[in-house]
């Protein structure tokens, strides 16, 4: 037996990095763009160079060549429209590079977020989906990382290009008149302290904006999901009720988003008038004083345009910036999680000759607790059909799904052929396992697609056999377009029996070597029962097989029958030899068919 208690986490959970790793993780997505991100920031100079250079080829064309009379100007004109087109030409390249190629960046590193989210969320088991809401999980692919690319383009770009602009345009004005750019820099720092603190408070109301949003999001998917219960019981208003209170929630959660962000631009402007209102009274003051040209005023008007313009946009930002930390932390939140249920390292694939599954002292809770499967013993011959019986709630279900590691159990262990389940690795065991449920699940395409499902690669005529073996070959040739017949959503163009019967078609081709029949025909009518039944036990053949169901009369052919109560075994035996015992079987198998069956 592997141990195997450092790779099985009952919760699975981890905490999301700190922020400077959290920023250090945002920055290695660009690495697999570093080319794009390196033409990008050249671009970025580039253009704000130009943006720099006009109002100083500007103060010394006014300063000099446009002094010199007509003959002068006019002779440079031509020389000086040429310049500034081609000045201009280079900006627009630059600028298109920035606008498209930019974007291009961040919606590359968006799809490899979400890419990296999608295949966590496959590496996670049953009792994580049990805990998390679709909704919510759906949100954090879409709306968070949506905020995230916006970030991943224009942080960079903005950071460079208003970064420049910033200590281009000071070091410009200080040159001009480095009184009026020292009150300037006392501004300018009170501005940034109060963005430094403005920051703190944000960050928690847009989080909490996120959250409001995987509430719409969750509440929605309950309600689409749940459209044929809404219906046939009428509560459309109900629904309408719970939709209106999650959109409720995220429109004050917006509100209160909007009120930080309406005081804060507010005062942003008022600071902004500020530095304005000292520009040109101080300067009006240095001018008076003889310490300043009147034309050094305009060009420092100029620049300061150009800084103020700047500062304003990159304190603009803050607010796509706070949108998209929510969104990645939210995203690390889920990268940093541990999946419950992880291979043993250097776990080989199972190697299955036989089938012999063995149940030793198994122990298992969902919620760390409470024991569901309270040391169940259970040794299953290959080839052997067992039916698992028993009260809801009994721990039959729960059983079935620790064999395929669904679940890991807290104690004992499962074996297969002697091999540890847990130290085989998931897939050559899953791949093993053969499973048919109640609740069958189509994929949204064909009938073709859904039964080659666990094998893409088989062929037509492969698929065909896999039909006819599972009794559906007559309907789907009967259907216009044949294999090319689109199921729907869940299958919902389909009949319950028509479902269940891909379903065992999947599992045909799948050819499994154990096979777990968990109430695989509890919701059919009489007719498809018997069809399926019929599927059934031709697919259990040759396996061996559990199987869980409440209709006795389908398992009275079973090589055994266990009666699963509270977690554990506590009957055991063929159909007669239960029956002749009088205990919970035959209790249950008189009350479905009478006192004399």
């Amino acid at each position: 037996m592997s141990d195997t208690s450092t790779n099985s986490r009952p919760r699975g959970g981890s905490a999301p990095h700190a922020a400077g790793a959290l920023y250090r993780k945002f920055i290695s997505y660009y690495r697999s763009q570093w080319h794009l991100f390196a033409i990008d920031t050249i671009a970025a100079v580039v253009m704000t160079a130009v943006d720099l250079a006009f109002p100083i080829v500007l103060r010394n064309l006014t300063g000099g060549l446009f002094t010199e009379g007509t003959g002068a100007i006019m002779g440079a004109l031509g020389t000086l429209a040429l310049g500034l087109v081609v000045m201009y030409a280079v900006r627009y390249v630059c600028r298109y590079f920035v606008g498209y190629w930019g974007h291009v960046m961040g919606a590359r590193m968006e799809s490899h977020m979400r890419q990296d989210l999608f295949d966590q969320y496959e590496r996670f088991s049953f009792s994580y989906f049990d805990r998390h809401n679709t909704g919510d999980l759906m949100s954090r692919v879409v709306s968070d990382l949506f905020d995230i690319c916006e970030a991943a383009h224009h942080g960079p770009e903005y950071a460079i290009i208003c970064g420049i602009k910033i200590v281009g345009s000071f070091a410009i004005l200080a040159t001009i008149n480095w009184k009026l750019s020292a009150v300037l820099a006392v501004i300018t720092a009170v501005l940034w302290a109060y963005n430094s603190r403005a920051n703190k408070r944000m960050r928690a109301v847009f989080m909490e904006n996120r959250k409001r949003i995987s509430g719409i999001n969750s509440q929605l998917e309950d309600s689409l999901g749940g459209m044929r219960i809404v219906k046939g019981f009428a509560a459309e208003d109900v629904e309408r009720e719970k939709f209106a209170r999650s959109n409720e929630a995220y429109l004050e959660s917006k509100q209160r988003m909007y009120h930080v962000m309406g005081g804060y631009q507010a005062m942003i402007a008022a600071l902004m008038g500020a530095l304005f209102t000292v520009v040109i009274v101080y300067g009006g003051y240095l001018i008076a004083m003889g310490e300043m040209a009147p034309v050094d005023l305009s060009t420092y008007a100029l620049y300061i345009t150009t800084f103020t313009a700047a500062i304003e946009q990159l304190l603009n930002f803050t607010e796509t910036f706070q949108k998209a930390e929510a969104g990645f932390r939210r995203f690390d939140e889920i990268l940093a999680t541990k999946p419950d249920i992880l291979d043993a390292p250097g776990a080989p694939d199972i190697d299955i000759t036989e089938g012999h599954v063995v149940y030793s002292g198994v122990r298992f809770s969902y919620d760390g607790e409470t024991d569901v499967v309270r040391g169940l013993d259970l040794d299953i011959k290959p080839g052997e059909t067992i039916a698992l019986v028993g009260p809801s709630g009994g721990g039959k279900s729960t059983t079935c799904s620790l064999l395929p590691r669904f679940y890991d159990v807290r104690e004992g262990s499962i074996t297969i052929d002697g091999q540890d389940v847990r130290g085989v690795t998931q897939k050559s065991l899953r791949e093993a396992i053969g499973l048919v449920q109640q609740d069958v699940y189509l994929f949204d395409g064909t009938i073709g697609e859904n039964i080659a499902y666990g094998r893409p690669s088989a062929t037509l005529e492969e698929i065909r056999a896999a039909a006819r073996a599972a009794n559906i070959d007559a309907f789907i040739d009967g259907l216009p377009e044949g294999y090319e017949t689109q199921v729907g959503e869940r299958g919902a163009r389909l009949s319950g029996g028509q479902k269940q019967r891909i379903a065992i078609a999947r599992v045909f081709l799948k050819n499994p070597k154990i096979l777990v029949l968990d109430e695989a025909t509890s919701a059919l009518d009489n007719e498809s029962e018997a069809a399926v039944q019929e599927s059934l036990s031709r697919l259990a053949a040759g396996r061996t097989t559990l199987v869980i169901a409440h209709r006795l009369s389908t398992i009275r052919d079973a090589d055994e029958i266990v009666t699963v109560d509270g977690g554990r075994v506590v009957e055991r035996g063929t159909h007669d030899e239960l029956m002749a015992l009088g205990g919970t079987y035959a209790t249950y198998y008189r009350m479905q068919f009478g006192h004399h069956a």
